[in-house]
């Protein structure tokens, strides 16, 4: 397995922690980023074509809402989803395609790019009894970027306040915090999927993650700025909306 990414210094004890997951992962007010603006709440029009979808409860399960810009943007954006100098991540996943990035519980996590929150989970159903998959991510958030691609991020110990299905947010606004909800084998980390969102046939099996995440995520911590919507995309062509594994 290839030696993981370590920003500014090593993060031994977290690398530790790596192999525990294998077999798992397969109330603060949003801060606002540079040039960034508080997210649009909840009820209130999230842009000019696209209302948002009210979350009175604040607990209901993941849900989808319509989201998808008439035309996807190509200038975008991209940060890095963990707000933190000590954060370490492998360029592998077992299971499928996406990335755990190991931080401290209570981290920042923020949204890696403009774009819609499509779905929110603030609560932790995972069970051990239960079926694995539908419920492993815990409290989790799923954002469709406006380039046209979903990026999700689970095993959150908090969601932050304004965020919700339907709300516009900017790059680097603050999303929730890092933590081990779901199977997370009481590790403290992000799990990071890419995906495209698909219409009809969809569900946690192509949100969780289908493509690898790493080399994008190199490039943001740098400050670069590659982006995934033509990978995305190139995979949904050959795959289309694969069914439930």
């Amino acid at each position: 397995m290839p030696s993981p990414t370590i920003r500014r210094r090593a993060y031994p004890v977290l690398l530790l922690l790596a192999a525990a997951l294998a077999a798992g992962c397969a109330s603060t007010r949003p801060g606002v980023p540079p040039g960034g603006t508080t997210p649009s709440p909840p009820g209130a029009p999230a842009s000019a074509d696209q209302p948002a979808a009210p979350d009175p409860t604040g607990s209901a399960p993941p849900r989808t809402t319509p989201a998808t810009p008439a035309t996807p943007r190509g200038d975008l954006r991209h940060v890095f989803p963990v707000r933190s100098g000590k954060v370490a991540y492998h360029k592998t996943h077992s299971g499928y395609p996406a990335t755990d990035i190991f931080a401290d519980c209570g981290e920042p996590v923020v949204a890696v790019t403009d774009g819609t929150i499509l779905e929110v989970s603030r609560v932790d159903r995972f069970d051990k009894r239960g079926p694995l998959g539908p419920n492993n991510g815990g409290l989790s958030v799923a954002l469709l970027g406006d380039d046209g691609v979903r990026y999700y991020g689970s095993h959150l110990s908090a969601i932050a306040d304004g965020v919700a299905a339907g709300v516009r947010v900017r790059a680097g606004l603050k999303l929730g915090e890092v933590g081990r909800t779901g199977n997370a084998n009481n590790v403290c980390h992000l799990h990071f999927g890419i995906s495209p969102r698909c219409s009809g046939q969809d569900g946690w099996w192509i949100r969780r993650g289908v493509i690898w995440p790493a080399r994008y995520l190199d490039s943001w911590r740098k400050g670069g700025n590659r982006a995934p919507a033509s990978e995305v995309t190139a995979w949904q062509r050959r795959h289309g909306c694969p069914k439930a594994p």
